[in-house]
């Protein structure tokens, strides 16, 4: 039994024996400034500041014959949003790898003050990538760590925070809700974006924020940032002219609804805004049906729109999606995707779906598709086993058109917030890898 329960309890129990004294004793009711303030986890306390404790350490290997070619996604806006190597055709004899560790440890140092709590945050981050292409090395493995965020913050419903720190932007509520996620929204890393909200949204920074809750689910937002550095003018790459970023946002949360409207834009330190782009997105549940629709734009003509739902009934759940890309290059780009989900028995989910994206709605053969199904089996309450066979297939003019594919993965999740899986891949063009994974959190 912890200390700390083990003299809550005395105190309790004290507090009832004295009966009608207990208002005049003035029984303890917290033992530290970490009780007071509301602040859990892995704490550290004085007699006036609370210290909070949180980290997480991450790593990825891989390891096989993959040329690239296991990969359906090219990363970047603007470009083939569906990788053309997935169905290269031949794969040559030279193994690949590559290992990723991430890792951050968090300090965060709360008092009471009149205005609500004041807070100073450290959060230190560490990362080394190291990647290994037909065996010769194309991404050399760099120790990086570097202190992240330092900032200092104060207030209650009203928030105040000035220092290194992410930004402010809201660009959540935009992730379909099919199995097989929609192709461009797997591109942009989930949702829908543009080549400058991902900009103008980007890592921490020099910042001043306010945020504040208005009540009834309304909270709004607005923040100076950037202010250490120049960004990369979106139009003209060559420049670096958006000095300084400002960000404003207006959400609601409630009522089974979930909604923002961002906007940002770039340059005001210099007297001129050269990049501008917005972030809307609102998720709703009512009962069985759920939805999503999101919109991103930006000044240069880029536009991404989404709009998913789904419909749970008995043991079964179908959904669907559609989204929509204009690029800045005048490119029409859209894809759907379509999928169920049942569990069959208890712990064995089965899952099926079809995708399919347009790369240029102007051209002929640009279009691509995948369809798969899976088996989901809880073997025990921290042992997962997945399966899945599917088959990816476009109509451009490569040596192979349609590739049949397969994977099976475990995961163990045995508790302590520790997570691991590995999971093995082939398809028929003679690609394969095995990739681990392990993690573990503490807060």
């Amino acid at each position: 039994m912890k200390i700390k329960s083990l003299l809550l309890g005395s105190i309790a129990a004290a507090g009832l024996s004295t009966g009608a004294y207990a208002a005049d004793l003035n029984v303890l009711t917290s033992l530290d400034v970490c009780d007071a303030l509301g602040i859990s986890g892995l704490t550290i306390s004085s007699d006036t500041n609370c210290l909070q404790i949180t980290g997480e350490v991450k790593w990825k290997f891989e390891y096989g014959n993959n040329d690239g070619v296991m990969n359906n996604i090219a990363a970047g806006h603007d470009s083939v949003k569906v990788n053309s190597a997935n169905w290269a055709g031949t794969v040559d004899q030279n193994m690949d790898w590559l290992s990723e560790v991430d890792a951050y440890l968090k300090f965060v140092g709360t008092a009471d003050s009149d205005f609500g709590p004041a807070s100073a945050t450290l959060k230190f981050d560490y990362d080394n990538d190291y990647t290994v292409v037909n065996e010769v090395q194309t991404k050399q493995a760099t120790d990086k760590l570097r202190l992240e965020e330092a900032y200092v913050s104060v207030g209650d419903s009203t928030v105040i925070m000035a220092g290194q720190k992410g930004s402010i932007f809201k660009n959540g509520d935009d992730v379909g809700l099919t199995w097989l996620e929609l192709y461009n929204s797997e591109g942009v890393d989930h949702g829908v974006d543009t080549p400058v909200t991902d900009l103008l949204d980007g890592g921490p920074s020099a910042s001043l924020q306010v945020v504040s809750d208005l009540g009834n689910g309304v909270s709004v937002g607005a923040g100076l940032e950037n202010l250490n550095g120049a960004l990369v003018n979106v139009a003209n790459p060559g420049t670096t002219t958006d000095d300084g970023v400002f960000v404003g946002y207006v959400a609601y949360a409630g009522d089974g609804i979930s909604a923002h409207v961002s906007v940002a834009g770039g340059g005001f330190l210099d007297g001129t805004i050269e990049d501008w782009g917005m972030h809307a997105g609102i998720t709703g549940e009512f009962d069985a049906v759920k939805f999503v629709a999101a919109f991103a734009a930006d000044d240069n003509g880029y536009w991404n729109a989404l709009a998913s739902a789904s419909y749970t009934f008995d043991m079964f759940t179908l959904a669907a999606g559609v989204e929509a890309v204009r690029t800045a290059a005048a490119v029409n780009q859209w894809g759907a995707s379509v999928s169920g989900s049942a569990e069959v028995v208890d712990g064995i989910t089965i899952n099926a779906g079809f995708r399919w994206f347009d790369e240029d709605s102007s051209v002929a053969n640009t279009e691509s598709w995948q369809a798969a199904a899976a088996l989901v089996a809880a073997v025990t309450e921290t042992v997962t086993i997945t399966g899945e066979l599917g088959v990816h297939g476009t109509n451009k003019a490569v040596p192979v058109q349609t590739v049949p594919y397969g994977s099976v993965e475990l995961a163990w999740v045995p508790g302590g917030d520790f997570t691991s899986s590995v999971k093995g891949e082939i398809n028929s063009v003679g690609a394969y890898k095995v990739t681990y994974k392990a993690a573990k959190s503490f807060k």
